[in-house]
């Protein structure tokens, strides 16, 4: 006999339901998925002809879809020099590929950076820019600036359409543990840091988590990326309704953490749309990633943690406040990101996040979200408080000290 919950008639509403609901989203937010947003031109995809036509001596250059391994051997066999000269002179190309020395991808970024400054100021220049280009623009030049300060360490660094950029806060190189945290909807180079709301951001998110990182086991080497190098959804319109971006992106987290230099553990901190790419990206990643945290998560594209596939441990939390909670949780015909990672069902380590207030304080300093996200960035899960004042989520875990 047929149960209720598994009769057509269920998924039909199911279906319907979340019809509707992306129905609302798009009147709501507008047609996000159909825009297509540009900036001024695509200077990287210019940058990757001119690479693919290069040599360096007698050799031709690996292409640049090459495993990081290929790319690291390559550069590795490369004199100081030589790398110095491809990093000036294909630096939006050699500061975006994963497998080359991080203090020569920071070397690389911040020439393109200046380059991409320079043409900005142009820009503003130009009498032909409508009030909102000119905006746009300005906007642009003043994060090319904040970017290029002394001491700021870039990853990654494409000024193509809204942009995507990466940024290291500590030691790459030298770190025992490394986090990498990974946002959600609307994160562009715009949006990568904020003055107000400064810990709603990418970076404020990743400075917050490295201090309290630091604070938490002040003998271990750390070092955590404000990683928004994938192209996120705008608003929460169809693209962040369905997968297409989160696979796209999960892509570039798995060679991401494939090439980090040295044998780090590496932990992922996924909020919202993040926990979405992180999901996808799970039965790909590298055994060095220890830790998956999600926060806010509206589904991570599987009906459970086993059904990611991955080694990893599988943190979850959201707090009580939080309005993801009211997305529905189902994925129909491709609408929906399956299961809620939270829900006891679900299988995952479900974590307190006492003082986090709405979809966006996980990050917050002082409250407990923070906390337990830092004591898994250094190893210390003996210490991590899990929902509800219970210790569920710390069974099992053998070697919970910090290093």
């Amino acid at each position: 006999m047929t149960s209720f919950d598994s009769s057509p008639t269920l998924q039909v509403w199911r279906a319907l339901l979340a019809l509707a609901v992306v129905f609302v989203l798009l009147m709501t937010t507008g047609w996000t998925a159909v825009r297509h947003h540009r900036g001024p031109g695509e200077p990287r995809e210019a940058a990757l002809a001119a690479w693919r036509d290069g040599r360096i001596g007698t050799r031709d250059l690996p292409d640049p879809a090459s495993p990081p391994t290929v790319l690291a051997a390559f550069f590795h066999s490369l004199t100081e020099r030589q790398r110095d000269r491809l990093a000036a002179e294909y630096p939006l190309v050699v500061g975006n590929l994963d497998g080359v020395p991080v203090t020569l991808r920071y070397r690389a970024n911040r020439i393109a950076l200046r380059a991409a400054y320079d043409a900005e100021r142009k820009r503003v220049e130009d009498q032909r820019l409508s009030p909102d280009g000119h905006q746009e623009a300005v906007r642009r030049t003043h994060r090319f600036a904040s970017l290029m300060r002394e001491g700021r360490q870039i990853l990654a660094f494409d000024p193509s359409g809204k942009g995507r950029v990466a940024e290291v806060f500590g030691d790459l190189d030298r770190a025992q543990r490394v986090s990498v945290v990974v946002p959600g909807v609307d994160t562009n180079l715009l949006t990568f840091q904020k003055t107000a709301r400064k810990y709603t951001a990418p970076v404020g998110m990743a400075e917050s988590l490295y201090a309290a990182e630091r604070a938490a086991a002040p003998a271990t080497r750390t070092a955590v990326i404000a990683w928004a190098d994938y192209t996120a959804p705008v608003g929460v319109g169809m693209d962040a309704a369905i997968g297409r971006l989160a696979e796209t992106g999960a892509a570039r987290l798995v060679s991401l953490t494939s090439a980090l230099p040295g044998d780090s553990r590496v932990a992922l901190f996924c909020h919202s749309y993040g926990s979405v790419v992180c999901g996808v990206a799970a039965r790909e990643l590298p055994a060095r990633v220890a830790d998956v945290a999600v926060a806010g998560s509206p589904g991570m594209r599987a009906e459970n943690a086993a059904g990611l596939g991955t080694r990893a441990r599988v943190w979850a939390m959201r707090d009580a406040d939080d309005w993801i909670a009211d997305v529905p949780y189902l994925d129909v015909g491709g609408l929906g990101h399956g299961a809620d990672p939270v829900a006891p069902e679900f299988g995952a380590r479900v974590l307190s996040a006492a003082g986090a207030v709405g979809h966006a304080g996980y990050f917050e300093p002082g409250t407990e979200s923070l906390r337990n996200f830092a004591e898994i960035g250094v190893g210390s899960y003996r210490t991590v408080r899990c929902a509800g004042g219970q210790d569920a989520c710390r069974s099992g875990i053998s070697g919970t000290g910090a290093l």
